[in-house]
């Protein structure tokens, strides 16, 4: 009651209330049961899938997927090369804001101490686990508590379905965040693993991609294993997402899907270019997200922090340069942004070469920040289309 005075036992217990919320990170905004999340990316993937109008691409899994939530159709990634782009997902900033302008394994860095998606939901109580790859500096910055992040080994998307069964197992009644990296599409290119696909294509089954501008068999042939390693992932994403609904979380989880970028092919990876910057970018909400939606909105990697903690009512860091996909996944009218951005700085030590590019609905500007100066990347990855095209 107004004017009444506080009695010690209630004064105290205040106190440790209040402290406990500090120790969560004063960012829990909401009770009861906050939604588990399951964040999946790919190696390399652009938006060569069924459900993005492939008709060469046999991703049935990701097609469900697309069904049963939001197909964003205009997505891209902030810097075609992994560690940058992760640092977006991470961070919800764009490479130059975070400092992380370049491949970690190559001397690149974020900057110490910055929020990131993990740290803030391990702070909010969510358990938090990583399948695959990390790839950002410095890890210490990006926390979980389980973590299986040999890369290669996600190519046996047996082998992850199973690691992801052990990881929900251990989660007791905490709600969970489990990042799972697919290390397929990326080189090499391999058309079978562990007999997936049970029936791969050949060179003679595919098209190769219409940026590339040239055909030859050795184009064929690594087009036709990207394929197949898109297939591999596909089959992954399936045994995944069984393993999540026989848990008995299908319907409290938040399911987001995307590519890290573009394809280990010429004039994509490493570039500003369509192909290098655009992605495949779903997500299943059951009961959020309204299923079968097609989004042409501008979206981005830097949307998927501020996504993930509306969704887990959990505050959002200041000066963010994403916002959050909710609403918009639901098929609500929004204000939303006309024009997005993305760039690139480094790939390698050798790879410096900085670039930024802005586009709206049709247009699309890449500025070179040293126009005089050649570009150092000679073709990505060894990519047999760079030589083809030089001769």
């Amino acid at each position: 009651m107004p004017g009444s005075p506080i009695r010690r036992r209630e004064f105290c217990q205040s106190l440790i209330a209040g402290a406990a919320g500090l120790m969560l990170g004063g960012a829990v905004r909401a009770q009861g049961r906050r939604p588990n999340v399951v964040f999946i990316t790919t190696d390399d993937l652009g938006p060569y899938l069924g459900c993005y109008g492939d008709t060469r691409a046999r991703t049935p899994n990701l097609d469900r997927l697309a069904e049963e939530g939001v197909r964003f159709v205009s997505a891209y990634v902030t810097q075609a090369s992994c560690s940058p782009s992760r640092s977006s997902m991470f961070t919800g900033l764009y490479p130059h804001q975070n400092g992380q302008i370049g491949l970690s394994h190559r001397g690149y860095s974020m900057h110490k101490g910055l929020p990131t998606l993990p740290a803030l939901l391990k702070r909010a109580g969510y358990h938090t686990g990583v399948i695959g790859k990390i790839h950002v500096q410095p890890v210490a910055d990006v926390p979980f508590d389980f973590k299986r992040t040999n890369a290669g080994r996600t190519r046996d998307v047996r082998y992850v379905a199973r690691t992801a069964n052990e990881f929900l197992g251990a989660c007791g009644d905490a709600p969970f965040f489990l990042m799972v990296n697919y290390f397929d599409p990326h080189r090499p290119l391999l058309d079978q693993v562990k007999g997936l696909p049970e029936q791969p294509l050949g060179p003679n089954d595919i098209e190769p991609f219409d940026f590339l501008g040239l055909d030859t068999p050795k184009v064929r042939e690594e087009v036709a294993g990207y394929y197949n390693c898109t297939t591999r992932a596909d089959a992954g994403v399936g045994l995944l997402l069984e393993q999540l609904a026989q848990a008995g979380h299908e319907a409290d989880t938040l399911v987001i899907f995307i590519g890290d970028h573009g394809p280990p092919f010429t004039r994509a990876k490493t570039t500003c270019y369509e192909a290098g910057l655009r992605i495949p970018f779903l997500m299943r909400w059951p009961g959020r997200i309204k299923a079968g939606l097609e989004s042409e909105a501008l979206v981005s990697t830097v949307d998927i922090l501020p996504t993930v903690l509306e969704a887990a009512n959990v505050e959002a860091p200041e000066g963010l340069a994403g916002q959050s996909l909710l609403d918009l996944g639901a098929g609500k009218s929004v204000p939303w942004r006309e024009t997005l951005c993305a760039e690139y700085t480094s790939h390698h030590e050798q790879g410096y070469f900085p670039r930024r590019s802005i586009r709206d609905a049709r247009y699309k500007l890449i500025l070179n920040l040293l126009p005089d100066r050649p570009n150092p990347i000679k073709g990505v990855d060894g990519c047999a289309a760079w030589q083809a095209s030089r001769n």
